[in-house]
């Protein structure tokens, strides 16, 4: 019986690789991701929805490009037309990761009930080399009346796994949802 205890909990630890920056990020960017919607929040995939398509629409020109009937010197407009598409595409896919995703880790609607009409832009950093994990929460639409004002928490990642690599969920947890009362706390901006 112990046994089994056992076994359930260490399938729900969260174990990283602190050797592996990238697998502490990613850790603590899916716990972060669990603790935004354990608090309300709903995800808003239609970024990744539309990469998604954007993804699928340049693949389905390479494909007519690779699979077109005609062999190369009779298809030579129709291949330089799905070439230049296709960088086209890839272009506006790049410009919306560099412009709207940034380090975004995720996007949200409002809570339901509440009186903001806006919701959160969740994103983290860690950079290489480093142990400082940097999770800022601000507002999806920041020139809203009622987005809040950005916050931010800088910590040494050390604080919240063990010399095993087992993040300690309950520190971690009250760190970011004391970053969230935070934000949800902040005075939104006056219209000027």
């Amino acid at each position: 019986m112990e046994e089994k205890k056992a076994e359930t909990t260490n399938k729900n630890v969260k174990k990283a690789n602190l050797l592996d920056h990238h697998s502490i990020k990613h850790i603590l960017d899916e716990s972060v991701s669990d603790i935004v919607t354990s608090r309300g929040y709903k995800e808003d995939v239609r970024l990744s929805n539309l990469k998604l398509i954007l993804g699928t629409v340049i693949i389905v020109v390479a494909l007519f490009a690779q699979f077109y009937n005609k062999k190369f010197p009779e298809n030579r407009d129709f291949l330089i037309g799905c070439i230049a598409l296709y960088v086209v595409l890839n272009a506006v896919l790049q410009l919306i990761l560099y412009t709207k995703e940034k380090n975004a880790i995720l996007f949200t609607y409002p809570p339901e009930g509440s009186f903001t009409s806006t919701g959160l832009v969740v994103s983290s950093k860690l950079p290489r080399f480093s142990d400082q994990y940097t999770l800022t929460i601000d507002s999806a639409d920041p020139k809203s009346i009622s987005a809040g004002k950005s916050v931010h928490l800088t910590k040494s990642v050390t604080q919240w796994f063990t010399k095993e690599g087992v993040l300690v969920e309950g520190l971690f947890w009250k760190d970011v949802e004391a970053l969230i009362k935070n934000y949800a706390k902040e005075e939104p901006k006056k219209k000027k």
